[in-house]
């Protein structure tokens, strides 16, 4: 996901940031689980001041948008109840593991039809 500030808005720029990844998050352009681009290497791509985009992050946390864990970096948080959640997360982890053992899309989404009951 490839992320555009506009110098010449009157929106400052950790707010359109800000809009761009909930506007993504809302539009399934970034899943549940997406990792977002380090603080710094984001800065320097859109060319910010790193706390800029650190607030940017920093209120897009504190709205449950996004989740930071750390040194492994920040990532598109669960939404919903907390079972929805929990289906979320776990959708998630099959997908990186179909990915990780070679399982195309279509292919794992048979699977979990199957699995489902879904003809």
């Amino acid at each position: 996901m490839k992320f555009a500030i506009n110098p010449d808005s009157a929106v400052p720029p950790f707010e359109q940031l800000r809009r761009q990844v909930i506007n993504a998050v809302r539009s399934k352009k970034l899943a549940v689980g997406a990792r977002l681009p380090p603080v710094r290497a984001l800065a320097t791509e859109l060319g910010l001041a790193a706390n800029t985009v650190a607030r940017a992050y920093r209120e897009l946390e504190q709205d449950g948008v996004i989740e930071t864990r750390g040194r492994n970096g920040s990532f598109v948080a669960a939404t919903g109840d907390p079972t929805h959640q929990q289906v979320q997360l776990a959708a998630v982890a099959y997908a990186d593991r179909a990915k990780s053992l070679g399982v195309d899309a279509n292919e794992a989404l048979s699977i979990v039809r199957s699995a489902l009951g879904i003809r």
